[in-house]
């Protein structure tokens, strides 16, 4: 695991300090040759995911082979977006996500696991599921990118929910909200129970798929 830490309370985080922090942690993972980056979408814009992805660029320049914004079920983004967000970056190298088409299962965690962490509420499996591009790119490096902040589903916003969520399929994406809906929008935030979830399938499933991920590495 790398970390890096920065930040004082009266400390603003400058573009500057963002790119030595970034560069110093993708510095530490080594030579790749083939990147894909999987930031938030325009709705989350303030996120500086946008910024974070365009220093990305600048740091493995054609490596970077594919930027995949995480859609959920949310519309693709037009190259207007694209551009106000993500800057100079190629409008080519934007991959939308296809929720209904585009989706593979790399397993599912267990209805017994999730009743367990929703405590009884719930009794139905949750498939791990992933854009295909993710599992068929041939990536050697796969950085999951934006702010960690709350979220009233997940407990914590960005990290696997940008994979597993946000590149998911409807099934995925619908359960996992109705977990907040049925276990209590409140109980995330204390006991982060679909973080559990997706914290397993990133143990059980993404990681006996070898996908190299990098997973809420990087965050303003």
């Amino acid at each position: 695991m790398i970390y890096y830490e920065r930040g004082f309370a009266k400390e603003v985080l400058s573009a500057d300090i963002l790119k030595q922090g970034l560069f110093a942690a993708l510095d530490a993972l080594g030579p790749r040759q083939r990147v894909l980056a999987i930031p938030p979408d325009f709705t989350r814009f303030h996120s500086q995911a946008g910024l974070l992805t365009q220093l990305v660029y600048e740091y493995y320049g054609d490596r970077l082979a594919a930027v995949l914004p995480a859609l959920g079920t949310h519309s693709p983004m037009t190259p207007v977006q694209i551009h106000e967000m993500f800057g100079d970056i190629p409008l080519s190298l934007f991959k939308p996500h296809d929720w209904r088409h585009d989706v593979v299962t790399l397993g599912t965690v267990p209805s017994s696991y999730v009743n367990a962490i929703t405590e009884g509420k719930l009794d139905f499996e949750w498939p791990v599921q992933v854009n295909r591009l993710l599992v068929e790119g041939g990536f050697d490096l796969i950085l999951s990118l934006g702010q960690v902040v709350p979220h009233e589903v997940v407990g914590m916003a960005n990290h696997n929910k940008n994979i597993f969520v946000g590149t998911g399929g409807s099934t995925a994406i619908n359960r996992s909200h109705f977990v907040g809906a049925v276990y209590g929008m409140e109980q995330p935030f204390r006991r982060s129970g679909l973080r559990h979830g997706a914290d397993h399938g990133t143990g059980r499933h993404a990681r006996a798929q070898a996908l190299q991920l990098r997973l809420g590495s990087f965050w303003p």
